[in-house]
């Protein structure tokens, strides 16, 4: 037995004790912690798969038909390596985070490893039915951590309701896709399908990509299918929140790639424009609308679309410069794209655990309400500000990089596909671009309103440090998230290897180069920082001259500012909402109260704000409006008289005998 499967077998039979513990006695400190041991050994094999050590394992009698079969290939290894870091911070995180009564549930403790565990093995899958089987079972294990906190308020059962809706309905489209490509192969493992992919028909590969993008693209959030998403993650604990967006959406991705691109052999070039598109669009519209929330969870949330968009971009620029025939720029696509999908899950793990323990201290995720964190929580305030500044594409941010390599595949690919590279590349890069500035924005906002300033609430006031297993598990992300900032060098043969054995040669290595080493973010830092404290130095010089006054004429004499005269989130937002209001379209409400002596004085001005989610609104509403009058129709066929039922079957026998005569 190999190293990867040394590592697959621990982490499996890990997960699996862990959950027998929690079934036995549930403790919030065990399961956390062999959630944690999980991760690790997923860390270890799927390093050792990127290192080259794959292996194959098949098991016929576990599963009816065709069994289990599991493999690790360097594309996988990267998904588990990325499932298990995650599942490493959140389940240290966990040991104080869910010893609540409502995390200390055994059916909540139990799920916590059966979903670590299920998420380690949809890449390890080799056939369909291991695959499908592994899909549902993280499903149904993150159904439940989703609604763990079901007593907290109804929005957490309706969180459920659409995010159980949405990921079965996505299952559904995976599954017609698989069958479909079943049905044209001998048998259902991933070598007969791979063989099968190159002999089929333009028209039934169509139907099996396009059935794969809509069920793995579901659950990757992209636009329009992203309405679970900035549900159910502010509503999930923290760590479960941190799971879902740093490990469980990126399995949408490799959903994608592995039928798409290994299984099909790239197919035709407008898949992967519906794919570029799609990523343009939720990657826009994503951050619009992280843009505009307060809430800090459901702002996390809506980062993830966006950023899941990027990915996406780079993964559909890397079928069609594929389909064009250019494989330097398509490995390079592909390898920011990747790399991508590795740095969001460093950082959104940290930014989801420091809101976590915002959550703990204060029991508020509303921004409006927050603010003066920074003196009572130093150690959770750094830990978000880093993971705001890895979420901007500014150098030295984790994401940088990634951006600045997709960008360059994207510039350069303006060339490789004639008319149809004119238009969907510059396109691309504004996209990139655009999403770019309004991240810098929204987590200037998430950051500077959060946690900076003075306190606008009582609880905000009164915060308190997190437990020191918290801390730690923040700690953990925080440094992986310096390391891939600092030393992007160190990751990238391993994401090169996972993107597929396509040479990146030429001019297309000099610029990987020159973004990773000539670049030196190391030294691009280190020249930062040095440059921010001689600034911060001459403005203290500047100031400590100045003569104090009793009275200063610029704020009239009226003393410090008061949390009433700070910024808000809303405030902070409302240039950007006025710039796009065609777009996010807000909804606003004021109230206006008069003196019951006369209608003339006015005793208060209520002003109300609410930025809906537009797709929602136009595609979703209208089809719940439908099933809704449909139900309420379907109560008048169903008044509890037998007479009636019988009469239904009747009608319905006598139905069926006509349609045969009819038919013969």
């Amino acid at each position: 037995m190999n190293l990867s499967a040394t590592g697959m077998a621990a982490a499996v039979a890990i997960g699996l004790v862990t959950a027998l513990l929690a079934v036995v006695r549930a403790r919030a400190a065990v399961v956390g912690a062999g959630t944690a041991l999980t991760g690790a050994a997923a860390v270890f094999a799927g390093a050792a798969a990127l290192a080259g050590g794959s292996f194959s394992l098949a098991l016929p009698g576990v599963l009816p038909l065709s069994g289990v079969a599991l493999t690790l290939d360097p594309l996988g290894g990267l998904f588990v390596a990325v499932t298990g870091g995650v599942a490493v911070a959140t389940g240290i995180y966990a040991m104080s985070y869910a010893d609540t009564p409502d995390l200390r549930a055994r059916g909540v403790q139990v799920a916590l490893p059966v979903f670590v565990v299920a998420m380690v093995l949809v890449p390890a899958a080799a056939n369909a039915a291991t695959l499908l089987v592994c899909w549902e079972l993280m499903a149904l294990a993150s159904l439940v951590l989703v609604v763990a906190e079901h007593r907290r308020g109804p929005q957490v059962a309706s969180a459920g309701r659409w995010y159980a809706v949405m990921t079965h309905l996505g299952f559904v489209s995976v599954l017609i896709g698989l069958m479909v490509f079943v049905a044209h192969a001998p048998d259902d493992s991933f070598t007969a399908l791979r063989e099968a992919g190159r002999h089929l028909s333009p028209a039934v590969s169509g139907v099996v990509f396009v059935a794969a993008l809509v069920g793995f693209g579901s659950k990757a959030g992209i636009v329009p299918l992203h309405a679970w998403l900035p549900r159910a993650h502010p509503e999930a604990p923290s760590h479960v929140s941190a799971l879902m967006s740093a490990a469980m959406v990126n399995l949408g991705v490799y959903g994608l790639v592995r039928v798409g691109v290994d299984l099909l052999g790239g197919g035709a070039a407008w898949w992967w424009l519906l794919v570029l598109a799609l990523g343009a669009v939720s990657a826009v519209y994503g951050i619009l609308q992280a843009a505009m929330s307060s809430d800090l969870k459901r702002l996390l949330g809506q980062s993830t679309t966006e950023n899941m968009g990027l990915v996406l971009i780079g993964v559909g620029a890397a079928g069609l410069f594929t389909s064009f025939g250019d494989h330097s720029l398509a490995a390079l696509a592909l390898t920011a794209a990747l790399l991508h999908v590795v740095g969001h899950a460093a950082f959104k793990t940290l930014l989801f655990l420091a809101a976590g323990s915002v959550l703990h201290a204060t029991g508020s995720r509303d921004l409006d309400a927050l603010g003066g964190l920074r003196p009572v929580m130093p150690v959770t305030t750094a830990a978000f500000g880093l993971g705001a500044l890895a979420a901007s594409a500014l150098p030295p941010g984790t994401a940088f990089v990634s951006e600045w390599l997709l960008l360059q595949a994207l510039i350069h690919g303006l060339p490789a596909g004639g008319v149809t590279a004119a238009i969907a590349m510059p396109v691309a890069v504004a996209a990139v671009a655009l999403t770019a500035g309004l991240a810098v924005a929204t987590f200037v906002k998430a950051f500077g309103v959060g946690f900076l300033a003075k306190p606008r609430s009582e609880a905000a006031a009164n915060a308190h440090e997190s437990p020191f297993t918290m801390l730690a598990g923040t700690g953990v992300a925080a440094v992986v998230c310096v390391v891939l900032a600092l030393w992007p060098a160190g990751i990238l043969p391993a994401v090169q290897a996972a993107a597929g054995e396509a040479a990146v040669s030429g001019d297309v290595t000099l610029r990987l180069d020159q973004a990773t080493g000539a670049l030196s973010p190391l030294l691009l830092t280190l020249g930062l920082v040095a440059a921010v404290i001689v600034v911060a130095g001459v403005v203290r010089a500047v100031v400590a001259r100045r003569v104090r006054r009793e009275a200063r004429l610029w704020d009239c004499g009226g003393g410090p500012m008061s949390p009433r005269m700070e910024y808000t989130a809303t405030s902070f937002a409302e240039p950007l909402q006025r710039v796009f209001d065609d777009v996010v379209q807000p909804e606003l409400d004021v109230d206006v109260s008069h003196h019951q002596e006369s209608r003339y004085l006015v005793q208060a001005v209520e002003y109300r704000r609410k930025v809906p989610d537009r797709i929602e609104r136009r595609l979703y509403r209208p089809v719940l409006s439908v099933i809704t009058a449909w139900g309420r129709a379907g109560r008048g066929l169903a008044p509890g008289s037998v007479h009636r039922y019988l009469g239904y079957g009747f009608y319905a026998v006598c139905g069926v005998l006509i349609l045969l005569a009819v038919t013969r």
